[in-house]
């Protein structure tokens, strides 16, 4: 994986033999919600307040993944990525190379870039993002209705992008790794102009990689190129550009229950089985341009304005298995139970998004009160058009015979379209140690399908937060916060919009003079009309589900050279849409040390434990998921120029299934990836 944006390593050498390893910044600025974070622990961010807030203030379950951690643990997906958060079930579908599946307090979360929807929908409307164009993540954990108006109450996953910088750093690496992967990246960055109103960021990765499924490969190309203009202190503007091309497959068979998880007489299916035909694709091409424009007109008053247009095509045609005819077994074969029916999806899908950000900041005190009052509304707006066929074969599952692929017709559906537009207003008060924030929204949402009467909706939703910041750094808090978001139309289908409310008690703490962050959070949130898929391309819409929690979590420097996260989750949720474990944990240290007086060198390991749980959903049971324990290890050398790195996820090889829906399906987890990087600085 590449080096860190945010540091840089020396090794000294004198007279008396080497000193030890010194960090140091290399932007040397002050640390705010977008710049680079040395280490695990970030201290401020903006997704929970769109404004640059320390995260000791604010009254909401909040987590950081710097970019330190995404390079240390070698996250290679969002998946990867989220793999150690608080809060968040990274696997909710194991290995699935059409998208990046995973869970914030048991539910969907909505997936932002630098502040604006990514994308709507799941699997056909965006491309997965690259972790290596990324300078952090941030998730909101809990409604974020009041801000972002198109929300559920799950939260939000926030990614922010690497930017230009005004100093020179460039590199470029290679990685090695399982499954014939092959990658080449680069990030690239400086100054443009001597004076530094110019300055500008490139990165690029080029990649072919086969995956742990058969005849399935994990290619891309992309190519992220920005470019910031400060023509002084008060004013910046940032442009943005992506094209990415990947093509890949289906690493999910869904596989029936019996010759997964549960005995068959002709023994367990391999996780490479492939049950597709030679040929099967899922390839999808993203392209956008956006900026991100900034204003201080003085001390008290601030303007942006972010947008973004992008667009996605996704072009699939692959096989999935019949596992749903007779739940967990197999319908075309019953008695051997060697022959499975298999369902040919065909599909081109293109995707269009509009989305626009403008809100004022104002800064100003009333007697013994502080204000950062933020006023502003938004735009979005999304256009797609798919076109779908589907045909069915069989096939022996235990010795597939491959060259009996049926290309279905496809016909176009309707039109799919959606229009929002949100006003809201937000302050934040401190008063001594006392912390409030309170905000109101109002969205007016219109969606349709072409040749049906569109549905048109209309919500306000509110917020409020109090915290009271000790001076022995605990920060007890209380917050309500709601969620409203239309739902997207499936299948030419217009459903009723999301509505979910939730409260929040929790702690902070932050000891004085230490890099290191405590949070406990216990929440109970409640969401209506949520949509569920028995069948694949089948969708109902369920009444109220009601999730309750606690979350536990540290993050930070115990010493200068051991960084630590590490996270308790307890979901209960009822009724279950998707089978979750009740009890998730996660601990993951990395310890820098020299050997023979040669400093640079690094070592990390994690452990990650998901508890036994049953799906209960679509009106069925699914069988007992055993708990399993996974192990994360890293080994490093860097200097100042270089860094050389071994990641193995799961190292132990063990075979376990993410999930076994209800409906009938096993997904696998992800076997042993081993990837070797090496990189080079200059």
């Amino acid at each position: 994986m590449a080096l860190s944006t945010s540091s840089m390593v020396l090794a000294q050498t004198g007279s008396g033999g080497a000193l030890p390893e010194v960090r140091v910044d290399a932007s040397a600025e002050h640390e705010t919600a977008t710049t680079s974070v040395i280490g695990y622990r970030a201290k401020n961010a903006a997704t929970a307040t769109k404004t640059d807030t320390p995260l000791a203030e604010t009254p909401q379950a909040v987590t950081v993944i710097t970019r330190d951690q995404l390079v240390d643990q070698g996250a290679t997906n969002l998946q990867d990525a989220l793999t150690y958060a608080a809060g968040v079930r990274s696997d909710a579908y194991g290995l699935d190379a059409r998208t990046d599946s995973f869970r914030v307090r048991g539910a969907y979360p909505d997936v932002y870039l630098d502040g604006l929807r990514q994308a709507y929908g799941y699997y056909t409307s965006t491309t997965r993002t690259e972790p290596y164009t990324l300078e952090r993540l941030e998730v909101l954990r809990g409604p974020s209705g009041m801000l972002f108006g198109s929300g559920t109450a799950a939260g939000i996953v926030n990614m922010v992008s690497k930017r230009p910088l005004q100093e020179t750093q460039r590199e470029v690496g290679v990685q090695l790794g399982s499954w014939n992967r092959r990658q080449l990246q680069a990030d690239l960055a400086g100054p443009l102009t001597a004076d530094g109103q110019w300055s500008y960021r490139l990165i690029a990765v080029a990649r072919e990689a086969d995956t742990q499924v058969d005849f399935v490969p994990d290619d891309r190309k992309l190519i992220a190129p920005s470019l910031t203009w400060r023509p002084n202190a008060a004013t910046s503007l940032t442009l943005q550009g992506l094209y990415q091309k990947d093509k890949s497959g289906t690493t999910s068979q869904f596989f029936p229950w019996e010759g997964t998880l549960l005995p068959n007489p002709n023994g367990r299916l391999p996780a490479s089985r492939f049950i597709g035909e030679p040929g099967d694709y899922y390839d999808s091409e993203r392209k956008s341009l956006g900026w991100l424009f900034e204003h201080k007109f003085n001390d008290t008053f601030t303007f942006r304005q972010n947008f973004r247009h992008a667009q996605n095509e996704n072009d699939n045609s692959y096989h999935w298995a019949d596992s749903f005819t007779i739940p967990g077994g197999w319908g075309a074969d019953p008695v051997g139970k060697r022959i499975l029916s298999r369902y040919l999806d065909s599909s081109l899908t293109r995707n269009r998004i509009d989305t626009l950000d403008n809100h004022v900041e104002s800064r100003f005190g009333t007697g013994a009160l502080g204000h950062t009052l933020l006023l502003g509304a938004d735009y979005q707006r999304q256009r797609e058009n798919v076109w779908s066929g589907i045909a069915t074969s069989e096939i022996d599952a235990y010795a597939p015979l491959y060259g009996n692929r049926v290309e279905p017709e496809r016909t176009a559906r309707p039109r799919t379209t959606q229009r929002a537009i949100g006003v809201y207003l937000q302050d934040q008060i401190k008063l001594g140690n006392w912390n409030f924030i309170a905000g109101l929204r109002h969205d007016r949402v219109v969606a349709g399908a072409e040749g049906s009467e569109d549905a048109r909706a209309s919500a306000t939703s509110k917020r409020f937060g109090v915290l009271y910041a000790l001076p022995s750094g605990w920060s007890p808090y209380l917050s309500y916060a709601e969620s409203f978001t239309p739902q997207s139309p499936r299948e030419g289908r217009v459903f009723e919009p999301l509505r979910g409310e939730q409260w929040e008690v929790g702690v902070k703490y932050e000891p004085a003079g230490r890099s290191l962050a405590f949070n406990a959070a216990v929440y109970d949130l409640r969401e209506k009309n949520q949509i569920a898929q028995p069948i694949p391309n089948v969708y109902t819409q369920l009444g109220q589900t009601r999730t309750r929690g606690v979350e536990l979590e540290a993050k930070g420097s115990v010493t200068p050279n051991l960084e630590v996260t590490a996270h308790y989750n307890y979901t209960d949720l009822d009724p279950q849409l998707e089978g979750l474990p009740r009890h998730q944990a996660a601990v993951w240290t990395r310890y820098r040390f020299t050997i023979a007086g040669v400093p640079g060198f690094s070592a990390g390991a994690g452990v990650r434990h998901m508890g036994a749980f049953r799906d209960v959903s679509f009106g069925g049971y699914g069988p007992h998921i055993p708990s399993v324990t996974l192990l994360d290890l890293v080994f490093a050398y860097e200097t100042a120029k270089w860094r050389y790195a071994l990641n193995i996820n799961n190292a132990t090889d063990k075979a376990y299934f993410s999930t076994c829906l209800a409906r009938g399906d096993c997904w696998w987890g992800t076997r042993r990836n081993i990837v070797a990087s090496a990189t080079y600085r200059f």
